[in-house]
């Protein structure tokens, strides 16, 4: 009882100050950039992830298993995974422009999986006997960090493409994020040069951290995939099932193998790379997403929770 009342007053904290602090992400993005909103928004963001995780700590002490059973669990642990890979590119600068980014779907999953939307799988429940395993926390635990790392590295190439081909946004973009440096460069030379010069700077600046994102990502999204294996080894009698969630995390494997091999290939442009990456972006949220709402295969337990008898 105590922990259910604790879960739903964070629950409400959260979703309260996420509220706020996406209406000052969409003040900040139809206005000029106002340092105090920025403060203002990561301040936010970062007392909502303290909130989120008091609300798996909590869960986790009064379910006695690490909670990640179903879909409400997991876009809990998604949100803070995205917090964290979020704030990786700033490296202690709040300012950042790399972080405004990735700070809206950071920003929205947080208030998705706060909303009460999932009000139905908030109640906790039995774990079936195929999910009583020690696998559960490494497993799922790795596959979320890899999307996470995955969403955040996919944006920034999909910002690096935008970037890329649309002269009018970029004009935004670099009137917005660098206004203060235009001003100085301006009576020196000319804003064609400014522009240009801060065009490569931010597409380079986009490129190494997507491509370092993506790498970390990757490399959970493998430790995730082969923990899975040797987990359904123990629980089904099989290492691969070709379960629709399973084939899904096989082509986003594959997907972003192809990222890895076209950026790191050096007769290949890096638009192509950011292509892929693009790609990658949708298939994830397939993967992730789309397959728990039709919440059929061997993975159907992360649509609902299933109860044991």
């Amino acid at each position: 009882m105590i922990f259910a009342t604790l879960e739903h007053i964070l629950t409400h904290i959260s979703f309260s100050i996420i509220s706020i602090v996406i209406m000052i992400q969409v003040m900040t993005f139809l206005t000029h950039e106002i340092i105090g909103l920025l403060d203002s928004s990561e301040k936010g963001m970062i007392a909502t992830f303290f909130s989120i995780t008091g609300l798996l700590v909590s869960r986790w002490i009064s379910l006695a298993h690490f909670p990640l059973s179903n879909l409400y669990e997991s876009l809990i642990f998604l949100s803070c995974g995205l917090f964290i890979i979020h704030t990786i590119p700033k490296g202690g600068n709040l300012k950042s422009d790399l972080s405004t980014i990735t700070a809206p779907s950071t920003v929205f999953t947080q208030g998705f999986a706060t909303s009460g939307l999932l009000t139905e799988m908030h109640q906790s429940t039995i774990l079936v006997p195929a999910l009583q395993s020690q696998w559960l926390m490494m497993h799922v635990s790795m596959m979320l960090l890899s999307y996470a790392a995955l969403l955040c590295g996919s944006l920034l190439s999909i910002a690096l493409l935008v970037i890329t081909f649309r002269k009018k946004i970029v004009i935004f973009f670099l009137m917005k994020f660098f206004n203060e440096k235009k001003n100085s460069l301006k009576k020196s030379s000319s804003f064609l040069s400014f522009q240009n010069y801060y065009k490569y700077q931010l597409t380079q600046r986009l490129d190494y951290w997507s491509y370092r994102v993506i790498s970390l990502g990757f490399t959970f999204l493998t430790i995730g995939i082969l923990c899975g294996g040797v987990w359904a080894n123990e629980a089904w009698g099989s290492y691969w099932n070709w379960d629709p969630k399973e084939t899904w995390a096989f082509i986003t494997w594959n997907v972003f193998a192809i990222y890895l091999h076209t950026r790191t290939n050096q007769s290949l442009q890096v638009t192509n790379s950011a292509l892929v990456a693009s790609i990658g972006f949708l298939i994830i949220w397939i993967c992730y997403f789309g397959i728990n709402l039709l919440g059929i295969g061997l993975h159907s337990y992360g649509s609902f929770t299933l109860t044991s008898n």
